[in-house]
């Protein structure tokens, strides 16, 4: 089992992050995901996720099974899962659940509230702040994660780290299908699994994948989803 910090240390325990993806995911709105790469503080405000819930999910990468891609979805909670898509962008999850669940959520998008010249230098083509982590691969690029962070502890890792919100409350949760996916996966209805901070100008533009066969309801709101105790430390099942 890997190595729990204090209790003092201002990070996320693992035990915040053992519940199912589902509840984790609207949990982790308003976290902060504080980066040391490169040399370089920066921090992103999460402003908008989505979950996946492995072998039940056919949205998920790891539906069909552990490969050597995603093992890392089957292990313990607290795990960073960074994939590499279109030939071209990282994209980073949280691993999350009961081991071999493969629980996980997507980081699609954020607001950078330190570190702004580093993440400016990073993201060159943002036309302003709000876009600088504004979808999943700006955000691993803002915060500087690519394959090589694939693995990392977030829980001990002393580059990168979650920590609670610095203010109690995130506001209006909004819930909707998750973008891009196609076939089962993208049913709006059966998986309304994207997670976002109602009328947060940092949150990505919402675009169905190519065979989706049900729209959701764009904008569900999510009564006392998220609130900020809900990442103390506590089980969230």
């Amino acid at each position: 089992m890997p190595h729990q910090p204090p209790e003092d240390s201002g990070r996320l325990l693992r035990t915040a992050l053992e519940g199912w993806s589902t509840q984790v995911a609207p949990a982790l709105l308003g976290v902060r995901l504080v980066s040391e790469l490169g040399g370089e503080h920066v921090v992103v405000r999460l402003t908008e996720v989505e979950a996946y819930m492995g072998q039940d999910d056919p949205g998920s990468h790891a539906f069909r099974g552990p490969t050597p891609r995603t093992q890392i979805m089957f292990g313990p909670a607290g795990f960073l899962y960074v994939y590499f898509t279109y030939g071209m962008h990282w994209c980073a999850n949280v691993v999350c659940g009961p081991v071999g669940s493969a629980s996980a959520v997507l980081l699609r998008a954020g607001e950078v509230v330190e570190g702004l010249d580093a993440a400016r230098g990073r993201r060159r083509t943002a036309r302003r702040d709000a876009e600088l982590a504004r979808g999943p691969a700006r955000l691993t690029t803002a915060l500087g994660i690519d394959g090589g962070h694939d693995g990392v502890d977030l829980v001990t890792d002393a580059r990168l780290w979650l920590e609670p919100p610095e203010t109690p409350g995130t506001g209006p949760l909004r819930t909707g299908p998750r973008v891009g996916i196609r076939g089962d996966g993208g049913d709006g209805v059966r998986f309304p699994w994207r997670f976002w901070l109602d009328g947060d100008p940092t949150v990505s533009t919402y675009r169905p994948g190519q065979l989706r066969r049900r729209p959701g309801r764009e904008g569900d709101i999510v009564p006392g989803a998220g609130a900020a105790g809900a990442l103390t430390g506590e089980d969230l099942t």
